[in-house]
């Protein structure tokens, strides 16, 4: 192998700080054991990786490419260590989950912290990510399950529905609209909107409602986080409609929840990849998420 796996990280490194000193820095050796590293680099793979331009290092092109497949090699490597370092650590195993972001702000907190608190041997690991993100990360095994707001189709994942919910409507407190108990799609156009941006899933499922209902629309502010359009409402930029596990059932300090008269459903998921059987930690999660889901 022309390309070793220490010549890919001090390479990543000069690329990462953009210089050899920088390099150096970030892994702790000598500047001059960087240079030399590099230069074997070059030699041995016949690419020139970097050029001096008045006193600073420009990557190439072909570094720019090999940058690129450099990050996934050096992430998977990563990973792959943690779990090693985890096998000997903590016998009792890591769960690891992603979620669509909006679930992670009120809907899931309380089953994690159940889930610690009846394993607490357990290492938990969350994150979140878009729906046209979620299969490489199950498939990528960067998580084993997944939850999702919407809903997701792929041929090498397990999509199971568990629980229904809608979207609602966040005013800020004392909002002429906040003494109806429910509003429509019409009363809410007729004021500022902030709504999600329309080419991620949320935005596209709220103008396919607003036109069903038939209401012209324009948002003053998009945006692609539900928490995002709360802070917003917050502040007074306007109303928002957003997913009704993102606000919980208290809401958000300064903002009032109203549901919708035109129903415009949501489907939980829980996903995970074809090709793993569900670990007992897993199981155990999706035993609490489905009561949690049973007690809405």
């Amino acid at each position: 192998m022309r390309f070793k796996l220490r010549q890919m990280e001090v390479f990543r490194a000069v690329m990462l700080t953009g210089s050899m000193n920088g390099a150096a820095s970030l892994l702790c050796i000598s500047q001059p054991a960087v240079s030399r590293l590099i230069a074997y680099t070059e030699q041995s793979l016949g690419l020139r990786l970097f050029e001096r331009v008045k006193g600073k290092l420009r990557p190439t092109a072909e570094a720019q490419l090999l940058f690129q497949e450099v990050g996934s090699l050096y992430e998977e490597a990563l990973r792959i260590d943690e779990f090693a370092r985890d096998l000997a650590t903590n016998p009792q195993g890591v769960l690891k989950i992603c979620s669509s972001p909006s679930l992670a702000l009120n809907f899931l907190p309380p089953i994690m912290a159940a889930f610690l608190d009846a394993h607490p041997q357990v290492r938990l690991t969350m994150r979140t990510t878009l729906l046209a993100d979620m299969a490489l990360e199950l498939l990528g095994r960067k998580a084993e399950l997944a939850v999702s707001v919407l809903p997701i189709e792929h041929p090498n994942l397990v999509v199971e529905p568990f629980a229904q919910g809608r979207m609602v409507c966040i005013l800020p407190e004392g909002h002429a609209l906040a003494a109806s108990p429910v509003l429509t799609l019409a009363e809410v156009a007729a004021h500022p909107l902030v709504l999600y941006a329309r080419q991620i899933p949320f935005g596209q499922l709220m103008a396919a409602a607003f036109a069903q209902a038939g209401v012209e629309w324009r948002a003053r502010a998009d945006i692609e986080r539900a928490e995002i359009a709360c802070a917003l409402v917050r502040a007074g930029v306007g109303l928002a409609i957003v997913d009704e596990f993102s606000v919980g059932r208290a809401g958000w300090p300064g903002t009032v929840v109203r549901p919708l008269r035109e129903h415009i459903p949501l489907t939980l998921s829980l996903v995970r990849s074809r090709f793993d059987t569900p670990s007992r930690q897993a199981q155990a999660f999706v035993g609490l998420l489905r009561a949690q889901a049973g007690g809405m």
